[in-house]
């Protein structure tokens, strides 16, 4: 059959005409199917988490309060909607995300290609990194690295998290115990039982800093440099969008450096958990 020019031109007129209502109908339907859309309507987002002192505690009232609590209700705050707190155990908190049990992590999680593969992630709010406090008692003369890559060392962190991941990277040799909870690995460290103890800084120094007759950093830098982010389900640009731009609003305001400070400088809030 042939095809005369004239009616060439009508058919590639007629797709130019129907690209763009197709866009429209195409971004449209990814709008109503938001997370974004969802919690505006609802009036309330719900933010997965698990407990880091400092990023995320309870205070002396049972209220949770921390960094990643900061972020948290300032998101929610600048959306216009009510913040419903979900604490998650870390172990599970990403199929709970896939679940649906909660719109964002905002839980301090490094931005891993592995995790990626899961999730997607906002681009970076702050950088953190993986650091070590030891014992004084059992670590005695052990301040470099290759000195706690050793069979005879134990080394403790929490199961699942980056700090695992540090310790298999730089310690492959050494023994590791891990724990579902920090504070069970921090008292595993503070009974003698353990060598060091690794975790996202700047716990590690501010634990030498309350114990200094138990304990020590043994070298200043961290083991790790890490980019953190929030995550959310896959397949949602207008979230993934709204997330990033509020980053970049907030950072651009100072924001989120002052929140920074205050809960990883200095100790100021100490009075409100103790």
């Amino acid at each position: 059959m042939r095809i005369t020019t004239l009616t060439l031109a009508a058919l590639v007129l007629a797709l130019a005409l129907a690209a763009p209502a197709a866009a429209g109908d195409t971004g449209a339907a990814l709008t109503r199917e938001s997370a974004l859309t969802a919690i505006m309507e609802r009036g309330v987002l719900r933010v997965g988490f698990d407990t880091f002192v400092p990023w995320a505690m309870k205070d002396k009232t049972g209220a949770f309060i921390g960094f990643e609590i900061d972020v948290a209700e300032r998101f929610a705050q600048d959306l216009g909607v009510r913040i419903e707190l979900v604490p998650t155990a870390w172990k599970g908190i990403i199929p709970a995300l896939l679940a649906g049990k909660f719109d964002l992590l905002i839980g301090g999680m490094s931005i891993r290609a592995d995790r990626a593969q899961q999730v997607y992630f906002s681009e970076p709010y702050y950088y953190s990194g993986q650091s070590m406090v030891a014992s004084r008692e059992k670590a005695a003369g052990l301040t470099s690295m290759q000195a706690y890559d050793d069979p005879a060392v134990v080394i403790v962190a929490r199961t699942g998290t980056t700090a695992q991941k540090a310790l298999e990277t730089h310690f492959p040799r050494a023994q590791k115990r891990l724990f579902e909870k920090e504070p069970q690995a921090l008292q595993e460290l503070l009974a003698g039982r353990a060598h060091a103890f690794v975790s996202m800084a700047p716990l590690p120094a501010q634990q030498a800093a309350e114990n200094p007759d138990k304990l020590f950093v043994p070298f200043e830098r961290n083991l790790t440099n890490e980019p953190n982010g929030i995550a959310m389900r896959k397949g949602d640009p207008d979230l993934l969008n709204y997330v990033n731009s509020w980053i970049q609003q907030v950072r651009g305001e100072g924001w989120i450096q002052e929140r920074y400070h205050y809960w990883f400088m200095t100790m100021d809030w100490k009075d409100r958990v103790e």
